[in-house]
């Protein structure tokens, strides 16, 4: 895997990790020179800072500093130093080892698809003694993954192209994909995929990725795959134009949870559903106040043409419930009062399983991959009633429109299936160690550690 080396050589740079409590008596016992240089430079013992030294013999070492056992992301601070090949001295269990490996793995990406003056040379880490490296690396990639999709310009992932990456995963790990494009989506039965994407020169798809032993419990990934939201009719302002290449996360995120369910080649009969579409202006395009129907046979009136997500999930999730999965989880970059609500960093999770909700959480925690469950409150459904359909796709009012969200979701999972519905941001507003600005996978990891606990005894 790029980034790392199988031992030390020579000119191997040493890095102590030192956990936040004691860094500030660590720097005490440096040389005289080296405290020097850290006060000039500015250095504080934080967590998430790393700093070259000067050492015996006239060479250097590294001081990074981490929060404490579990924080591998502290580790991503050793892949912005200068290239060179770095090793740990201080010696950490395989848990600590292996989320260290991770963690500059993820620090050490970089979107360089578009630079033409050359990649710059990036460090190298030898591999942490005890870490699981096929874990690492299966995470790693798959994140990696995610992260280019999110930030690939909409002019060069299209609906196609989307549908294309799900084919050349599928391909990449022996699963089987079925795209259904433009017209054919109407006799498939995916009437709202249609009707949200026919106002672009670029046709809706439908990607339908399969992976595993039919025999095996059946997981189900439900992604949102808008590849560029205008708003369509109601068009968004410039301001809230500008990132919606990123609409397509939710896909991106569950492209990555099965790049690392098949990786691991986790025990389990994987399908992954995502509707590809433009939400564009056209002639052609779906309007305000249109009913729309959808597999399910419900009718939904369009309130705004910028909830377009919900609307082809709504499809999706009808058509990934037939077989009755053992879990159904989708994930949309679905709405701005999430982020209102949470911010930015952490994804909202609705979950009509208690028990999956947990396992989520939990691994969440453990891996620093964190959502935050919000409720699906009963009493705001009927904020959704329609005066001329079954439903409308935005609420009246302003006010928990998350919630909302998730509800009409609900209307098209049947009664009794396990289903996890994920709201997330998918970008990176301000960097952080392991985290550059720009496109990010929330939630991936937690959500593959869940199905590996719950569905495959890992």
């Amino acid at each position: 895997m790029d980034g790392f080396a199988a031992k030390a050589t020579a000119k191997t740079i040493p890095v102590d990790v030192v956990d936040e409590r004691n860094a500030r008596r660590f720097v005490r016992g440096l040389s005289a020179g080296a405290r020097a240089l850290l006060a000039a430079t500015g250095f504080e013992p934080k967590a998430g800072r790393a700093a070259v030294v000067p050492a015996s013999g006239g060479k250097v070492r590294v001081l990074l500093v981490r929060k404490g056992p579990g924080d591998g992301w502290s580790a991503g601070a050793l892949a912005d130093l200068g290239p060179g090949r770095y090793a740990v001295r201080t010696k950490l269990d395989p848990e600590d080892a292996t989320a260290f490996a991770l963690g500059f793995a993820l620090g050490r990406y970089r979107f360089d698809r578009y630079r033409t003056n050359g990649k710059p040379r990036r460090p190298v880490l030898v591999w942490p003694e005890g870490a699981d490296r096929r874990r690492v690396e299966a995470e790693a990639a798959a994140i990696a993954f995610g992260r280019d999709l999110v930030n690939t310009p909409a002019a060069d992932l299209g609906p196609a192209a989307l549908a294309d990456e799900v084919a050349g995963l599928a391909e990449a790990f022996g699963g089987r994909c079925t795209v259904t494009r433009g017209d054919d989506l109407l006799d498939a039965g995916f009437p709202a995929v249609f009707a949200v994407g026919r106002g672009s020169d670029r046709p809706p798809c439908l990607a339908d990725l399969v992976w595993g032993d039919e025999d095996a419990p059946k997981v189900t990934l439900v992604g949102k795959g808008v590849v560029f939201d205008s708003g369509g009719l109601d068009l968004k302002g410039a301001a809230g134009m500008k990132l919606m290449k990123k609409d397509m996360g939710g896909a991106a995120t569950v492209l990555a949870v099965a790049r690392i369910v098949m990786a691991l080649d986790l025990p389990v009969r994987l399908r992954v559903l995502v509707p590809a579409v433009e939400n564009a202006i056209s002639g052609r395009a779906y309007r305000p106040l249109d009913v729309l129907e959808t597999r399910a046979g419900i009718t939904v009136e369009v309130g705004n043409t910028d909830a377009e997500g919900r609307l082809i999930l709504s499809d999706a999730l009808a058509a990934a419930a037939e077989e009755r999965p053992e879990v159904l989880v989708d994930v949309a970059t679905l709405t701005g009062a999430a982020r209102v609500a949470l911010g930015t960093e952490l994804p909202a999770l609705f979950a009509s399983d208690d028990a999956w909700a947990e396992a989520v959480l939990a691994a969440g925690r453990e891996r620093g991959d964190p959502l935050w469950r919000m409720p699906l409150w009963d009493d705001y459904d009927d904020l959704l009633s329609s005066d001329v359909a079954d439903v409308s796709n935005i609420a009246r009012g302003s006010y928990g429109g998350a919630i909302t969200a998730a509800l009409f979701l609900r209307r098209f999972v049947p009664r009794g299936q396990a289903w996890l519905h994920v709201d997330t941001m998918a970008w990176n507003t301000r960097v952080r160690p392991g985290r550059p600005k720009g496109g990010e996978i929330l939630g991936a990891r937690a959500l593959a550690d869940a199905i590996a606990g719950r569905l495959a005894g890992v």
